[in-house]
């Protein structure tokens, strides 16, 4: 068995990279709620699988700086946040997607003088989904790119989701495409899924974006950055949760 700590992890919120002012993340649950349906003639509950949940809690350094922790989380907005979190900045590492609320921003201070912030953020729509980086880490291009691809061992007939955080961009534009292959651009060549899986171009960062698919996904996938107006800075970071059985959100 290989196993590995938690260290050199990143994690994003709405298209900012908190990686160096998050001290911990206290947890990182996807649970399924379930409901119980036992009838009269039963001795013991019966069980069934119910909506589906998430969540994560984390710890975050005091950081004034603009596109730091304090200016980022302090806001606690009423809309959805898009929060990431890689577990190493490889290619293919594991990597988790969040739709959330964040729901807090408390204080605490220590008695040597330590300001840190409390995060409680709760899944909204979607459940906390788990899948693997596109990017190792930040990536960034400075011209139109065709990024390495990773190996997802089988192809799936149940679509995907991808989380994208774009930090920083310069120029006129560009787009973010995630494209497939059966045998790693052989006699398959790297192309879109069916319907195609394109976000929206950016123009303007920071910015954040789950985008989803039911077509079926082919065993590997990269990430391509393409343009018609030209641009020198994009850095951004994706991650992609393939479907391995039916899901309905």
């Amino acid at each position: 068995m290989s196993k590995s700590t938690g260290l050199g992890a990143r994690f994003f919120v709405d298209g900012v990279n908190l990686s160096g002012d998050i001290g911990s993340l206290q947890r990182m649950n996807n649970s399924l709620a379930t409901t119980e349906q036992q009838g009269l003639d039963k001795e013991a509950f019966e069980r069934l699988h119910a909506l589906r949940t998430g969540g994560c809690e984390f710890s975050a350094w005091m950081n004034k700086a603009a596109g730091a922790a304090h200016p980022t989380l302090k806001t606690r907005p009423t809309t959805d946040r898009i929060a990431s979190y890689f577990h190493r900045a490889t290619l293919g590492t594991s990597a988790f997607g969040l739709v959330c609320k964040q729901l807090n921003y408390d204080p605490t201070r220590t008695k040597e003088g330590a300001l840190s912030w409390s995060v409680t953020a709760e899944s909204n729509g979607y459940g906390l989904e788990w899948g693997k980086s596109l990017t190792a880490g930040a990536r960034t291009d400075t011209a139109a790119t065709n990024g390495a691809s990773v190996d997802f061992g089988a192809g799936t007939s149940f679509g995907m989701q991808a989380y994208l955080h774009v930090f920083s961009f310069t120029g006129t534009d560009a787009s973010i495409l995630v494209q497939a292959s059966s045998d790693n651009g052989g006699a398959d060549a790297f192309a879109e899924p069916s319907g195609g899986f394109t976000f929206p171009a950016v123009t303007t960062a920071p910015y954040a974006q789950r985008l989803t698919t039911a077509s079926p996904i082919e065993r590997y996938l990269r990430v391509v950055t393409v343009t018609t107006g030209g641009f020198t800075n994009l850095q951004f970071a994706l991650l992609v949760v393939k479907n391995t059985h039916a899901v309905v959100f």
